[in-house]
Parts: structure tokens; C-alpha cells; sequence
């Protein structure tokens, strides 16, 4: 795990999602996600639409995304709520509509690594 906070809330990221974040060659669009995280470890689970969202139907199993530029970009962090005051970034995704295949295989990563997560 990364810690990686600035806010009233704790946004931790998973390793793995750490690597994913700077494997993105657009310096730009890893800026806007740091925006985006700096919004959610300000307001927290308050964070709403356009900058978050729940994953929604059966597969969602808690996980929602992060939307850098207020959806404007082509990466979705995805995340989940750990106790009161923490979120834990499990797997950078693309954006759904432009790869939708890649964004549910990162979905199922994101579960397979919170499993791995409640496992330690």
C-alpha cells in the first residue's frame, strides 16, 4: 500500500494501482487524477457526480470510480471505502466508454485485490 494523503480523508493506493498510475505516459492526465484525489480527500464519500460514481449492478461490490476532469479523461481509478475515514485505489481502468472490455477486467482486478487486501 501507498499512502498517498493530503486531505481530511485517506487515500491509500494498492501497489499494484501505484505502478498503473505512473505507467501513464500523459504527465497531464496524471496530474488531473491527482486533482481528483485531492477532491475525494476533501469531501470523502460526499463526492458525487461528476467526479464520482458508483460501479453499478452485481459487479460493483462496493467499488466506485473516480473521475478525473469531471469525466473527461480516458483513466478511472477505481476505489472502495475502508472504515470511517480511508479509501484504498485498487486498479487505474480505462474510461468504460472507450474500452469497455479493459474497464471490466479491471474491475474484476479491483475485486481480486481487495479480497487480497482482507486476506493480510
Amino acid at each position: 500500500m501507498v499512502k498517498q494523503s493530503r486531505g481530511g480523508y485517506q487515500v491509500l493506493w494498492h501497489s499494484i494501482a501505484h505502478i498503473e498510475l505512473f505507467s501513464i505516459p500523459d504527465v497531464a492526465e496524471r496530474v488531473a487524477i491527482g486533482h481528483a484525489q485531492e477532491k475525494l480527500e476533501a469531501i470523502g464519500w460526499r463526492l458525487g457526480s461528476p467526479h464520482s460514481s458508483a460501479i453499478k449492478g452485481e459487479q460493483g461490490f462496493g467499488l466506485r470510480e473516480l473521475r478525473p476532469r469531471a469525466g473527461r479523461s480516458r483513466w478511472r481509478p477505481l476505489y472502495r471505502r475502508v472504515g470511517v475515514e480511508s479509501f484504498v485505489v485498487l486498479v487505474l481502468a480505462p474510461e468504460a466508454s472507450l474500452n469497455a472490455r479493459g474497464f471490466d477486467k479491471a474491475i474484476q482486478d479491483a475485486k481480486r485485490r481487495f479480497r487480497g487486501l482482507e486476506n493480510h
